[in-house]
């Protein structure tokens, strides 16, 4: 069971995360770098694809949240960076992290930036999740 409640205002527009996130103490937090779209040998897959490199990036988060002893329903809040001032490539990335959190829609901010650390990076998210 998460220790994550997810947190609704119908007060606010209806958008489809949860507007806030809060937890039961005790538990432990879990702070991810910016989870990258790398292969295990270390190189960017599929060079300006969008939905390809958030897809591995998902992957590589929940590969890394799971050897804190966590998942990604664990997840209060994730930041989503996309290098692009294409609101349709923000779209794109935001699709395929929805899909992979599924009904755990936690809080989360969607970013355009003008460049990423990796050659060829487009997509990069990173977390923070609780468990208790």
């Amino acid at each position: 069971m998460s220790a994550v409640r997810l947190v609704r205002d119908t007060a606010l527009a209806p958008v489809d995360y949860a507007y806030a996130a809060t937890s039961a103490s005790p538990v432990r937090a879990i702070w991810t770098a910016g989870a990258c779209p790398l292969d295990a040998d270390g190189t960017t897959v599929a060079p300006g694809d969008v939905a390809a490199q958030a897809h591995q990036v998902m992957r590589n988060l929940a590969a890394a949240l799971e050897s804190a002893g966590a998942s990604l329903t664990d997840i209060v809040k994730t930041t989503v960076y996309v290098a692009s001032s294409r609101r349709a490539d923000l779209v794109e990335a935001w699709a395929v992290v929805r899909e992979h959190m599924g009904e755990h829609d936690a809080p989360s901010t969607l970013l355009g930036v003008a460049v990423l650390g990796y050659e060829d990076q487009l997509v990069e998210v990173e977390a923070v999740a609780v468990v208790g």
